[in-house]
């Protein structure tokens, strides 16, 4: 017997065990009038409801607000010879220009859970004192900038099993 005689031994034996074995032992049909268990596509058992029990009513649906990442500067940073603070922000694969006015400057974006990381960065022109903060799914970074031209930068990284450190 070659190869193709094995596997032809296997396919049957197979098929008679599966013929053999198909049955679960008890087929006397009987019915308890206890409800039913089944099971959904999701494979979670589930009981048949009574149809007064007010729990088994479908709630509304919650509309989920839209997740979104917020940028802040805040201090004091008068404009210097080169202009007013630089401030830039966004993410890994997408960066805008900010405006500093009124001591303040706030922005967002939504979030992509795509990104690798969120960053604000401002530069002092000269002096001042300012501090910056990324929050991303309610976790924050923050970082400080005094004096010269030095720079604040605040960045919040994706964590290698999720979340954001």
């Amino acid at each position: 017997m070659g190869c193709a005689g094995v596997i032809g031994l296997f396919v049957v034996g197979g098929v008679i065990s599966a013929i053999a074995g198909g049955g679960t032992g008890d087929e006397s049909g009987d019915s308890n009038d206890q409800p039913a268990a089944s099971t959904s596509a999701n494979e979670r058992p589930t009981a048949e409801a009574d149809p007064g029990d007010k729990s088994a009513k479908t709630a509304e649906p919650k509309e989920e607000k839209a997740k979104v990442v917020v940028f802040k500067v805040w201090g004091t940073a008068p404009a210097g010879a080169l202009g007013p603070m630089d401030i830039t922000y966004g993410s890994d694969s997408d960066s805008r220009q900010g405006k500093w006015k009124d001591g303040r400057f706030e922005a967002t974006l939504p979030l992509n859970d795509d990104a690798l990381y969120y960053t604000v960065t401002a530069q002092l022109q000269g002096s001042g004192d300012i501090n910056c903060s990324v929050t991303v799914d309610g976790h924050t970074e923050k970082a400080h900038a005094a004096g010269g031209y030095n720079i604040c930068n605040a960045q919040a990284n994706s964590g290698l099993l999720g979340g954001w450190d």
